[in-house]
């Protein structure tokens, strides 16, 4: 087997290399371009989402901290009021308490004085039956004279009577 002897035209060198670079351009042209075009655009995109992604992310992280800054003052805003919640009742406790003080020592000076004035009452009622007795013994005793008997029996009823006015 002997190979058959191979030439090389330089025309169809030419022809092949000038054949192969229409072929680079033509892909160049319309294949590599478009390609590269679709995947720019792609990457763009991809780009755009992860920006928008990060800018939600700080945004995201933003209202976080806002939120937590908020949740923080209503936790010392809470506080705040409970302290003066607590001092107002305090007070209006403290208040409430002289407030009662004072009506008590009131009522118990204005029982005190109706006591004295009943036990000036019931003293002078007694002092005013007992004239009105010791008028009526006298009554008596200028009336007859009086024995010791008789004596002894107007000091019971005195007595008697004196028992009865109380």
């Amino acid at each position: 087997m002997t190979l058959p002897f191979i030439s090389i035209s330089p025309w169809r060198m030419v022809f092949a290399i000038v054949n192969l670079l229409i072929q680079f351009w033509l892909f160049k042209k319309f294949l590599f371009a478009p390609v590269r075009k679709i995947l720019a655009q792609r990457k763009q995109e991809v780009d755009d989402i992860y920006a928008k992604a990060d800018e939600a992310s700080d945004e995201a992280e933003a209202m976080r901290e806002e939120y937590e800054a908020r949740l923080a003052s209503a936790k010392e805003e809470a506080g705040e009021l409970v302290r003066s919640a607590t001092r107002k009742a305090q007070l209006r406790s403290e208040e409430i308490m002289e407030e009662a003080r004072r009506e008590s020592a009131a009522l118990k000076a204005k029982a005190e004085a109706e006591i004295t004035q009943e036990k000036k009452k019931a003293v002078n009622e007694i002092k005013n039956e007992l004239s009105g007795i010791a008028v009526d013994i006298a009554e008596k005793v200028v009336e007859r004279e009086i024995d010791p008997k008789d004596h002894a029996a107007l000091i019971d009823e005195f007595i008697e009577n004196v028992g009865d006015a109380s």
